[in-house]
């Protein structure tokens, strides 16, 4: 089981961009394309990433200090440590399931799209690490393998239904027709942030009020492209976080970078991932009378629109207030921060854009993820130490947003802790 585990985690560190252009590769070659096109289609998908990823990072590591900036500038205390979801899922990796996940989650997709319970054909394995989160958390209480198993998969299957229900989105208001996202961190913010920014949208008062990327263009010229919103918002979370006057601006450039680079590299994503959709679509169309097929990306791919990056950014200091005035929260914000734009994506595509509503909406889910990171801390600190996970120093408790404020990974831990 060991020399599973650590294959295991030696091919998930290849990353999405080794990983995703040969799982392109093979499906593209058994759904009968030439190998030659196949390849190609693997290739450019794997160029996608290898920018997509370069940009993430661009954010992550600009966003990532100046919120940390925040919480220490404004002495916050707090006595549950959020590692962030690089601790969720490296502790998710080292549990003793780990190795049966992806061959468990690849079979109950591919069961899943035979017998027509699901669109979405998932090849994003790396966040697979989900799934096995859930199913490690569920094992920490139980002890038992069969149960983590069963957990694990009740968690990709709402994944992939939730994938389902919101890929029309993703190819109206993204613009990524044939793509649908089952990335955990970021469907378990859709039942409730969907349904909840559409009757926002319907409050007298607050109905009126519009900020989307195209209105704030529209009305404030070239001030108001997604360059300059970029710009504007990442020189004032600097200025939040009391940095110097060089840094400050360093992080707005950096902002404003996103904004521009992330839609082109989607368009080449787009560019290797039609061939593979449309041959997919042939096969299972012929085979099955199944037209409608999605392939299943990281949420990576939605999070470069202006309205997400605008809506994450005006986020985050908000994040950190809550954190202080929420009674009942001992959650401090910190790995997590800057992973708010996969929280927020698919709240801003309910909200078409629309910045206000996705703020007010996303403000009360965040709000209800500190309070189950809370609940779910000393689990996940017993997890991480079953996992010899190193626990940051003079830290009792810790948790994440990610994945331990996450709705639907809490209410399968809270069914099994029931049923135990």
């Amino acid at each position: 089981m060991d020399q599973m585990v650590e294959a295991l985690q030696a091919f998930l560190a290849l990353g999405p961009t080794v990983i995703l252009p040969v799982a392109i590769f093979l499906i593209g070659i058994a759904f009968r394309q030439k190998a030659s096109r196949a390849f190609r289609s693997g290739l450019t998908i794997g160029v996608a990433f290898v920018g997509i990823l370069l940009v993430v990072d661009l954010l992550v590591n600009n966003l990532g200090p100046a919120a940390n900036g925040m919480v220490e500038r404004f002495g916050i205390e707090l006595n549950v440590i959020d590692v962030g979801w690089p601790g969720a899922a490296a502790m998710s990796w080292s549990s003793p399931i780990a190795a049966l996940i992806i061959p468990i989650g690849i079979f109950v997709n591919v069961i899943m799209l035979v017998t027509k319970t699901t669109k979405t054909m998932n090849v994003d394995i790396w966040n697979f690490w989900h799934f096995t989160f859930t199913g490690a958390i569920v094992y920490t209480i139980s002890g038992s393998m069969i149960q983590g198993l069963i957990a694990a998969v009740l968690f990709q299957i709402a994944c992939l239904k939730i994938a389902d229900w919101t890929a029309p989105m993703l190819r109206d208001y993204f613009e990524l027709p044939g793509i649908s996202i089952a990335t955990g961190s970021t469907v378990s913010y859709a039942p409730l942030g969907i349904p909840l920014v559409k009757a926002i949208g319907k409050i007298p008062g607050l109905k009126r009020l519009n900020a989307d990327s195209d209105t704030i263009s529209n009305r404030f010229g070239v001030m108001g492209e997604p360059i300059f919103m970029g710009l504007v918002l990442g020189i004032a979370l600097g200025f939040l976080a009391g940095f110097p006057t060089g840094e400050v601006i360093q992080i707005g450039m950096a902002m404003a970078g996103v904004m521009v680079l992330m839609p082109r590299m989607v368009k080449i994503l787009m560019e290797g991932l039609t061939p593979v959709s449309e041959s997919a679509r042939e096969f299972l169309k012929k085979r099955f009378g199944n037209e409608d097929i999605y392939i299943g990306l990281d949420a990576a791919v939605a999070i470069g629109h202006p309205s997400v990056i605008s809506t994450a950014l005006i986020l985050v200091p908000i994040t950190v207030g809550m954190a202080v005035i929420l009674p009942g929260n001992n959650v401090l914000p910190f790995g997590d921060l800057a992973t708010i734009p996969f929280i927020v994506a698919f709240i801003v595509g309910g909200a078409k854009g629309n910045i206000i509503h996705s703020v007010i909406a996303g403000s009360i889910l965040i709000g209800l993820s500190l309070f189950m990171a809370t609940d779910i801390a000393a689990v996940h600190t017993q997890m991480a130490i079953d996992g010899s996970f190193s626990i940051p120093q003079d830290t009792n408790l810790i948790s994440s947003i990610d994945q331990g404020g996450n709705l639907i990974n809490w209410l399968i831990w809270r069914f099994f802790e029931l049923f135990n």
